[in-house]
């Protein structure tokens, strides 16, 4: 490679993080001037029944955690549906979120989860605290399991002629960091970290499931499983549709004839509407530049 040719990559490279910096600062600066309010909708005139919605990858769980207090505390609401379709995430929101419906469950308000077409490792993660798990046949749940990924571009840095030094106090301060490439303590030093965050998992698993240690670690490989498979495995507790779940969660709560439902629902600003998308995919790749978790209970396959 040429010396202008490496100097052409090198100017590249600056401009393209220069303006990714700039999508972020301007879907920063605006973010707050159409920022979505909320609204409560509320259908139907029988007792009450929340709805409350875990979609797509899990990065924080701060709203569903919101709502979950909001609706245990207030004593209109007979019960809760959890619907989940996500393929898993962040260790901590996921162990937050699944205290928090635990928590629920356990003080006497019902909290049913039903599963869209991924309630997966995370998401799974999150519905063990249910009160009753509703899957449809299709649904894939499971992937009990924890992933990590790291970034390596040291040799592209190599060949772009950047060096980069690193000091450092303790043997393993510098692990994982993307200039170098892993050592093997580094790599033993993450896989025992997965083995332990692994280990947490399963026994929530174990615990909530009411399955044996070896069979509960036998299906904690990794995998998926159809709704057939996970009721027949016992990881869920029946098959059914979301109105299916609504009716479970009905009867749970002591509610009779047909409930009202209750859900949160965005009322979208002037800036949402306009660059919605374009703002939704900034929000994405600011997540993936700076905000992955090292470690995820996520399922990381096709769906």
């Amino acid at each position: 490679m040429s010396k202008s040719t490496k100097w052409f990559l090198v100017i590249f490279g600056i401009l393209a993080l220069f303006g990714v910096g700039l999508l972020l600062l301007f879907y920063s600066a605006f973010q707050s001037v159409g920022e979505s309010s909320r609204e409560v909708v509320t259908i139907g005139r029988g007792d009450k029944l929340a709805v409350v919605e875990l979609l797509g990858a899990i990065e924080s769980s701060e709203s569903v955690v919101r709502q979950i207090k909001k609706y245990r505390d207030d004593k209109s609401i007979k019960g809760i549906l959890l619907r989940i379709d996500s393929p898993g995430g962040a260790v901590v929101p996921s162990q937050e979120m699944y205290e928090e419906v635990k928590k629920t469950r356990d003080g006497g308000k019902p909290v049913v989860v039903s599963m869209g077409s991924l309630a997966a490792s995370g998401g799974y993660y999150v519905a063990c605290g249910g009160s009753k798990l509703v899957a449809n046949r299709g649904t894939l749940t499971g992937s009990i399991g924890v992933i990590g990924e790291f970034l390596q571009f040291h040799e592209a840095m190599s060949k772009l002629g950047i060096q980069s030094k690193t000091i450092k106090s303790g043997k393993l301060k510098d692990a994982g960091v993307p200039t170098k490439p892993m050592s093997k303590d580094a790599e033993l030093y993450f896989q025992s970290l997965m083995d332990d965050v692994h280990r947490q998992f399963i026994r929530v698993v174990e615990r909530e499931r009411d399955l044996d240690h070896e069979f509960a670690v036998e299906l904690a490989d990794g995998r998926v499983f159809t709704g057939e498979k996970a009721v027949k495995f016992g990881l869920v507790d029946t098959l059914g549709t979301f109105e299916d779940a609504i009716e479970i969660a009905a009867s749970l709560a002591g509610i009779e004839g047909e409930p009202s439902i209750v859900r949160e629902r965005e009322r979208r600003g002037w800036f949402d509407r306009m660059f919605g998308e374009v703002g939704e995919s900034v929000k994405d790749l600011k997540q993936a530049l700076l905000q992955k978790p090292v470690l995820s209970y996520r399922y990381a396959g096709p769906y």
